[in-house]
C-alpha cells in the first residue's frame, strides 16, 4: 500500500527535508525495503513543490547520507530494530535501503592513552572546520601509526573519485603504510568533529573503493572522532553480513610532555605486554 502524501515537513521551511520527504514517499509502497531514485529526481521534485533548485543539488543527498537524520515520514515505515540509510547506486542513481540500526560511537568505558602532542600551534589556530582540525590532529600526531603499528603516510585528503555500482564518493582522507614484513596497506579514514556521528554508509564505500582502486593493497578502514578538543577516538572497521563492525578501538589523549608522569609510563609497559 502506498503511504499517502501528508505534506508533512520534518522541519519548517526546511527545503531539503520537504524535498527528500517527497521523492520517498512518491515511490516507496509498504513493504519495500529498497527503494531507488536519481538526481534527476530530486531536481524535478524541487520543481514541483515550487522550490528553486539548490545551487548545489547533490548536497541534498549528501547532506542525509552523511550529516543529517532523515524526516520523521520516511523514519516511522521502517520496522523496529531497522533503520533508512541513503546509498549510491550508480553514476547519479541512488537508492534508500532499510538496514539494521548500527551505531558506531565512542565507548566511554575505555581507558585513554595519553600522547606528546605535537599539533604545530598555526595548525590549532587556522583550522577550518573540526573535521579538518581532526584529520590534522592524526596526521601531525602520528596516531594511525601508534594505533596500528605501522608506518604509515599520508596519500592524499578529501579524494573525489567514482566507484563501480556506487557512484561518485569522497574519503575524507586517504594513508597507505608498510609493516615490518613489507605488507603495504591501505587505509581510508573517516574524520567526524563536535557531534556527528561515524557514517556506516561512508565506511562501506571507502572500503569498496579501495578494493578497486588498490586492489593489490591490504585494506584497514579507519574512522577518527573527537570526544573533546585534544581527546580522540579510533577505530578499525571491517564490513560483515552488510553490517559495519568494530575491531579495534583506542582513546588517545593529547597533552604536553610533562603531564606524562612516570605512573602513567608503567600502566602503558604493563599494557605493551599484551
Amino acid at each position: 500500500m502506498r503511504i499517502p502524501k501528508t505534506g508533512h515537513v520534518s522541519r519548517k521551511g526546511d527545503v531539503y527535508s520537504t524535498v527528500i520527504e517527497r521523492v520517498f514517499l512518491d515511490r516507496y509502497n509498504d513493504g519495500d525495503r529498497e527503494v531507488t531514485f536519481s538526481r534527476e529526481d530530486v531536481a524535478e521534485t524541487a520543481k514541483i513543490l515550487g522550490h528553486a533548485l539548490p545551487k548545489n543539488l547533490g548536497d541534498v543527498i549528501y547532506s542525509f547520507r552523511y550529516r543529517r537524520e532523515l524526516p520523521f515520514e520516511i523514519l516511522k515505515t521502517a520496522e523496529f530494530g531497522f533503520e533508512w540509510i541513503i546509498e549510491g547506486a550508480g553514476r547519479a542513481e541512488y537508492k534508500f535501503k532499510l538496514v539494521k540500526v548500527n551505531r558506531i560511537i565512542p565507548n566511554d568505558s575505555l581507558m585513554s592513552i595519553k600522547i606528546p602532542d605535537s599539533t604545530p600551534e598555526l595548525i590549532r589556530i587556522h583550522s577550518l572546520s573540526d573535521e579538518q582540525a581532526l584529520l590534522a590532529v592524526v596526521r601531525y600526531n602520528r596516531l594511525i601509526d601508534i594505533f596500528l603499528g605501522l608506518t604509515t603516510y599520508s596519500l592524499q585528503n578529501h579524494l573525489r573519485t567514482t566507484v563501480k555500482q556506487i557512484g561518485q564518493i569522497e574519503i575524507d582522507e586517504i594513508y597507505v603504510g608498510i609493516d615490518r614484513n613489507g605488507t603495504q596497506f591501505v587505509l581510508p579514514v573517516q574524520a567526524k568533529g563536535g557531534s556527528d556521528q561515524l557514517s556506516v554508509v561512508q565506511t562501506k564505500q571507502d572500503i569498496e573503493c579501495c578494493k578497486e582502486k588498490f586492489p593489490q593493497l591490504v585494506c584497514r578502514a579507519i574512522s577518527a572522532q573527537f570526544i573533546s578538543n585534544d581527546h580522540v577516538a579510533l577505530f578499525e572497521l571491517a564490513v560483515d553480513d552488510d553490517m559495519v563492525k568494530v575491531l579495534d578501538e583506542r582513546h588517545y589523549k593529547l597533552v604536553s610532555a610533562s603531564e606524562i608522569d612516570p605512573t602513567d609510563l608503567e600502566r602503558y609497559r604493563h599494557l605493551s605486554r599484551f
